[in-house]
């Protein structure tokens, strides 16, 4: 009895050995953003302090738990805000930035930066959109004003958090910077 191997275990055993690299993918830098969501506005950058109280304050409304960052926050001369903010998706990170009117609603969120193998679809327009003009009084929840992609449930679930968190920051200390310095 002569032994021949099977050529197709030997490519089985080679692609479970392979690592599964998760290829970052870059949409757009923050700048290009500002130009997609703002496009005939200037922007300066307006950091604000975070203050703990203000961090518990946007976490109880989205239930993110990864802090908020408030060095990358651009404020136009009319009021409009853009801000960037990154929530984790399934494992990775998801960097993602949100454009606010000076009324506080949201004129549009674009995708920066998705690392995930899976959920990428987070990035199509469509159902980008959806984020459109909710404010902070709005729900901003998933399977309730804002519709699920399946196969993509945690990256949705936790942008969807992130738009609300957002708001919320606008509405709590971006809105009347005056009364959130006064409430520190």
């Amino acid at each position: 009895m002569n032994w021949k191997p099977n050529p197709y275990a030997f490519a089985g055993l080679a692609l479970m050995s392979a690592p599964i690299i998760a290829q970052a993918k870059i949409y757009v830098s923050a700048e290009q953003a500002q130009k997609i969501l703002f496009p005939n506005k200037q922007f300066s950058k307006t950091p604000i302090l975070i203050t703990e109280d203000l961090q518990n304050k946007m976490r109880s409304a989205s239930s993110i738990r990864h802090p908020f960052q408030g060095d990358r926050i651009w404020k136009a001369a009319d009021g409009s805000w853009f801000i960037v903010d990154e929530v984790v998706g399934k494992h990775e990170m998801i960097s993602y930035a949100v454009g606010i009117s000076p009324q506080g609603n949201v004129t549009g969120i674009e995708i920066l930066e998705y690392v995930e193998s899976y959920g990428y679809e987070v990035g199509e327009a469509q159902w980008r959109k959806q984020f459109v003009g909710k404010n902070a009084n709005d729900p901003i929840k998933l399977n309730q004003d804002i519709q699920n992609i399946g196969g993509a449930t945690l990256s949705c679930k936790h942008i969807t958090d992130g738009v609300k968190r957002v708001a919320v920051l606008y509405e709590l200390a971006l809105k009347n910077p005056a009364l959130a310095s006064k409430s520190k």
